[in-house]
């Protein structure tokens, strides 16, 4: 980071230095450029200049003990002189750059263009008083009606209907912009963190947080800011996020003590004086380089294009092009040239880069936003399975829309040209010209309203709109999701491993027997009862050997249970303490956290914690606690029923096993054994050889602590269960204690087949003689297991990756997994959907996570699950309901305009329709809330078609109703209703009833398959829960009403000619009669209906090479990419011989799959293509960023056809 870039960059702070100096002993350039140094560099600036940590505290005005004061008016000069922490998020687009998108859309742009010709052409006349007779039948009927004039008016109807889509799409795309602001403010300020005001330990949210604060970090934080450690117990920290380099950083405050925001506590405690925040923190200072490079290159390639295109024609050498395309390539290097480089790009920002910086997502730290980067190069990674599935029909229909409506078009033309030329013999006349372009344009607007009812753009939309209904509703029931398509891959899941602690139990430990002197007690005895010696000893090693953020405090209400603050199991052990009616504070004080000479922190290989402290004869002792078979094995003595010590033989552990452990165990209790063990002064023993250290202990007493299961947890389980999800626990804890729990909570059930297993046996079972993972050893272990007790964070992630993996069932598993620590994050990422604890979580495992669990209770899960299966859904229903729609229209534009040269539906009548179907529908559908009877079946599973038999059933069968009806009110509507025929009108006729009436009951069936839409499953109550959803009552009203509007008073522009109440009342009768005919097909069973088997599964033929390919670009590192050319390579190859069966098939059937099969060859192949781009090396995807000159824009796609 070169310095001249930053004093550039903090130009104008520096003017304002003098003023800052004066409040405070040092200024922000002289901090910020403190944090830049590491190691002993570091801590040597700090000794001469500062006068170690001491000396910057006082500078700081701030005491390393009790913190800041917190009075405002010092917080806000504070926030004044160092800034926020935060950093600034990019400027949301506006609406009218969302309206400026939604404009770019093919089929709209080819309507506005029609239009706009058949705009200029209405105000045409030709010339002379006898056109009519000159151009002949063309012209027939425009001047007798005097209705030329109004001629116009069809073109300004289909811009304005255009001008609503598009207002439409942009006010949806708003607010879904909006709501995912709303939810990352959320996620920021669930990030809160431990910080010492007035000697109080309080929790502030991350952005409160200033220079100057005392901040306590401990196991799995994510640091919110810069600072220098005070005081640190076996502290390692992941700066990978930074550095690139994965492993631990060890602090220490005479050794390393600089600590940067963004960065992981992989192990340990410690308290800092926070240095820097925000803009100015490390991190910061990157984002705002970022920040800055990012707008560099938006304006730069704009640039560029304008340069381009100004010179298309003209000669290379041309002198104008250069000036500028350097300048652009050089501000585009900026960011990987050091130093000067970057000082470009600072230079055009000035103080602008701090606002254009990215947002620095507080819960999703650094890493975060890298990861928002590469999605901008991969868009393949984001699509969930629906959207891939959704996709590929959409492009699937909109070609079938394609060729229709080509075929709409090319019928009418030449109709018309032989009717009028070869038939009639007439010639084509210089000034009728205008007059025939008119009608071609009719022509071709009604083909290109055929594409637009048959292109199911409100597809997309009723994905977002589903996926942001249900998440916004999924944070009621304490469901914060980070991803959205994790909302719909939960829908899928087929199994579950979950923790025990926290999730399935209540996370509030209680000490309930201990086994103290040679006795086991059943229930916590009197402390009278207990030898002095012992109950001492217990007394300190409970006190000052747990973290001393682990308080008990008094409850909130009266009558309610002590509020339990920290490490829970540690509240356990001083809940004893308090039991014994002992103090735990007053030792605390006596030996403050600064006076603790060694402390040996907690993590999941240790499994125990020890603290060693200094006694007044100058002598050590260690207390230590952990997990009680652990601890146990290194005990060579415990304490007799006088508080003496005695030997601890291996026989007298045996015994101890069978009868206090595994008795506590099977009550579902966790053991913990606190031991201690003394040092002689001299020579002091070396603290580093920790396998010497923890050894030869004496054991002080074994506690069992009760975490009750969560009293909802087991009826959360048995839904599960019915609803095809297999539960797994996956504990920490000791395998008896498991199979307890998991009696309690349904996840097994006595006399049942099913595997108990600790993480010992587990990988040795997967494992072959090398100590390799082997996939057919998983497939024999995870079908059965249900119990995974001792298990490590490895342990649960090899799990998770092998039942993702295996091949063994044909429906490929969903897994769901669920973390709290810091080392659950592999597990928490592999997994296709991960929930992190929002109470217990640790910040690393809410960054890895994708649905944060706000209460940390599994039956939240079960929620999550219903609102995923409810999305998929919804997207059904809406399905159902638009291909209806779909085949109908088009089909009836189709023939209508092949018979009698005009279709049936206009222009802005098919637009309306379009509106009703796309956008209202989508809204109506996708925001059905979910009941229970969802999960009731089976997850669906990743390739299951998504038009089951049963909805290929209604959609035939509807549109088979509406086709007999609507094509008899065409032929021989006129003599039913004894009105005049609408068929083979002249060009500008008035609008006619006829047509009119068909319109109208078209919409009454749409409205009244809509409410049959809502059941997919063939249930017959269409009407079930109706009115648990007011949007969609007041959307079918609304429809309805802007109907009436529309047919009796809409007139010209949408070519309707008023009905009279007898008219309405058939149309209205007609539509009803869709729910009668549903009714009917609702009866009809599948299996009579073997054709629509093949229908449903036309969708699904690759789904699963594309997908995978997609899938398994997430992860890929270097080492992978030619193994992922080569996959390419063979999917190629796979798709080639797919589509050579399918050729003989066709032939074999004598159907036509043609289209779809010639669309599916092309959209694998695109998407092997963007795969390959993105696998191929990232030095293009660099070089095209940082120079986006045309030339290696182009480049990967080459790589890709290779």
């Amino acid at each position: 980071m070169g310095d001249m870039s930053n004093s550039d960059f903090y130009a104008k702070n520096q003017r304002n230095e003098g003023s800052h100096a004066a409040g405070f002993g040092c200024t922000v350039m002289e901090l910020r450029s403190l944090m830049e140094l590491r190691g002993a560099e570091a801590k040597h600036k700090l000794q001469e200049d500062y006068g170690e940590v001491e000396g910057l505290c006082k500078r700081l005005k701030t005491s390393p003990t009790e913190g800041l004061a917190g009075v405002q008016t010092d917080l806000d000069k504070r926030k004044e002189i160092f800034g926020k922490n935060l950093i600034p998020p990019k400027k949301p687009k506006t609406f009218l750059q969302l309206v400026w998108e939604a404009l770019q859309d093919v089929t709209l742009i080819i309507l506005e263009i029609a239009a706009i010709i058949s705009l200029g052409l209405s105000f045409y006349h030709p010339p002379g008083e006898s056109s009519g007779q000159v151009c002949g039948a063309a012209a027939g009927g425009v001047e007798d009606e005097g209705e030329s004039e109004a001629g116009w008016i069809e073109g300004a109807a289909i811009l304005l209907s255009v001008v609503c889509v598009v207002l439409v799409t942009a006010f949806n795309d708003w607010s879904k912009e909006k709501q995912f602001r709303g939810l990352q403010s959320r996620i920021e300020q669930e990030q809160k963190f431990q910080v010492v005001r007035g000697s109080q330990v309080i929790q502030l949210p991350v952005a409160d947080i200033v220079v100057g604060d005392i901040a306590q970090i401990k196991y799995g934080d994510l640091l919110p800011a810069d600072g220098v450690l005070i005081q640190g117990n076996d502290l390692k920290i992941d700066e990978s996020s930074l550095t690139g380099e994965s492993d631990h950083v060890k602090k220490s405050a005479d050794k390393d003590p600089m600590l940067l925001s963004g960065t992981h506590v992989m192990e340990g405690s410690g308290r800092m004086v926070v240095t820097a925040v925000g803009v100015n923190s490390q991190t910061g200072i990157i984002f705002t380089l970022l920040g800055a490079s990012t707008e560099e290159e938006e304006k730069k390639e704009k640039k560029e294009g304008a340069v381009e295109d100004g010179h298309q024609n003209t000669d290379c050498s041309h002198p104008p092009i250069h000036p500028i395309a350097t300048i652009a390539t050089d501000g585009a290097a900026g960011i990987n040239a050091p130093g000067s480089a970057s000082l470009i790009n600072v230079k055009k920002q000035d103080g602008a880069a701090a606002m254009e910086m990215q947002p620095l997502k507080s819960a999703e730290g650094g890493e975060a936003d890298e990861k928002e980067k590469k999605k901008v190069s991969a868009p393949k990674k984001e699509k969930s399975v629906l959207q891939g599935k959704l996709t590929k029909l959409a492009v699937q229909i909109g070609k079938a829309g394609l060729i229709m409506s080509a075929i709409t078009v090319i019928i009418l033309v030449l109709y018309f040209c032989i009717d009028n030329f070869v038939m009639n013999k007439r010639p084509w006349k210089q000034e009728c010209t205008p007059i025939y372009v008119q009608y071609f344009v009719k022509f071709f607007i009604i083909g290109v309203t055929v594409l637009v009812v048959a292109v199911p753009e409100g597809l997309p939309l009723a994905v977002t709109i589903s996926l942001a209904y249900s998440v916004k509703k999924m944070m009621k029931d304490n469901n914060l999701v980070r991803h959205l398509d994790a909302c719909e891959t939960m829908g899928n899941a087929t199994a579950i491993c979950s923790d025990k602690t926290g999730t399935l139990t209540t996370n509030r430990m209680t000490a309930v027997q201990c086994y103290v002197g040679d006795v086991h007690y059943k229930k916590i005895p009197d402390p009278g009862v207990l030898p002095p010696k012992s109950l001492d000893l217990l007394y300190y090693a409970i006190s000052l050997n747990s973290a001393y953020t682990s308080k008990i405090l008094p409850p909130d209400k009266d009558g309610s249970l002590p509020k339990q603050v920290g490490n829970k199991t540690e509240c356990g052990l001083l809940g004893l303490v308090l039991e014994l009616k002992r103090d735990y504070q007053t030792i605390r004080n006596q030996i403050p956290e600064e006076k603790l000479y060694k402390v040996y922190t907690f993590n999941s290989v240790r499994k125990s914690m020890s603290t060693v402290i200094k006694l007044p004869d100058g002598s050590f002792r260690m207390y230590s606690k952990g997990a009680s078979e652990i601890i146990l094995k290194k005990c060579n003595q415990i304490l007799n029923e006088v508080g003496e010590p005695r030997a601890f033989r291996p026989r007298d552990k045996d015994e101890m096993v069978k009868k206090v452990i595994e008795p506590m165990a099977c009550d579902g209790l966790r053991t913990i054994c606190v031991a201690y063990r003394d040092f002689p002064r001299n020579p002091e023993p070396n603290w580093d050889d920790e396998n010497n250290i923890l050894n030869d202990l004496t054991a002080i007493c074994i506690v069992g602590i009760e975490d009750p299961v969560r009293p909802e947890v087991p009826d959360a389980i048995q839904k599960c269960q019915r609803a095809g999800i297999t539960v797994r626990m996956v504990t920490g804890d000791n395998i008896n204690t498991a199979r307890a729990i998991a009696i309690k909570c349904g996840i097994i059930h006595p006399g049942e087949d099913f595997l108990c297993i600790d993480g010992k046996e587990f990988n040795r079972r997967i494992r072959n003689e090398k100590g390799e993972v082997e996939q057919e050893r998983i497939d024999k272990v995870w079908p059965k297991l249900r119990v995974l007790a001792r298990s490590s964070p490895t342990d649960k992630h090899t799990l998770v990756k092998g039942i993702i993996d295996s091949t063994m069932v044909d429906q490929r598993q969903v897994v769901a997994v669920t973390g709290d620590g810091t080392n659950d994050g592999p597990a928490l990422k592999k997994a296709d959907v991960g929930f992190a604890m929002g109470i217990a979580g640790t910040d690393v495992a809410k960054e890895a996570s994708d649905i944060i669990l706000t209460d940390d209770n599994f039956s939240s899960i079960v929620k999550a699950v219903m609102w995923g299966r409810n999305v998929y859904d919804s997207i059904s229903k809406f399905l159902q309901f638009q291909l209806t729609v779909n085949v109908v229209a088009v089909i009836v534009a189709f023939t209508g305009a092949c018979i009698t040269q005009d279709s049936p539906l206009k222009a802005v009548q098919m637009l309306w329709v379009n509106l009703i179907m796309d956008t209202f529908a989508s809204l109506a559908l996708a925001t059905e809330p979910p009941t229970e009877s969802l999960l009731r079946r089976k997850p669906y599973g990743r390739n299951k078609p998504l038009i089951s038999s049963t909805m290929t059933k209604n959609i035939l069968g509807h549109a088979v109703y509406q086709l007999v009806l609507i094509f008899t009110l065409l032929f021989v509507g006129e003599q039913m209703f004894d009105i005049d025929s609408g068929r083979n009108a002249p060009l500008h006729a008035p609008p006619s009833e006829h047509y009119t009436i068909i319109f109208n009951t078209f919409v009454m069936m749409q409205l009244f398959n809509e409410i049959n839409a809502r059941k997919i499953h063939g249930e017959r109550n269409v009407f079930d829960g109706i009115f648990g959803n007011p949007i969609f009552c007041s959307i079918v009203l609304g429809t309805f009403v802007v109907q009436v509007i529309i047919v009796q008073f809409g007139g010209k522009p949408f070519s309707c000619h008023p009905l009279s109440l007898e008219q309405w009342m058939w149309c209205v009768f007609i539509g009803l009669g869709e729910l009668v005919w549903g009714q009917v097909i609702a009866s009809i069973p599948n299996s009579k209906l073997r054709f629509l088997r093949r229908a449903g599964q036309l969708t699904q033929k690759d789904e699963l090479p594309e997908e995978d390919v997609s899938e398994e670009n997430q992860e890929i590192d270097h080492a992978e990419r030619e193994l992922r050319r080569g996959q390419i390579l063979w999917f190629r190859g796979l798709n080639r011989i797919q589509t050579q069966i399918e050729v003989v098939n066709t032939f074999k059937s004598g159907t036509s799959f043609q289209g779809a099969g010639a669309l599916r060859r092309q959209s694998s192949t695109t998407s092997q293509t963007q795969d390959v781009t993105n696998v191929s090396s990232p030095s293009h995807v660099s070089l095209s960023n940082a120079i986006s000159s045309p030339t290696s824009a182009t480049a990967p796609p080459s790589t890709g056809q290779c």
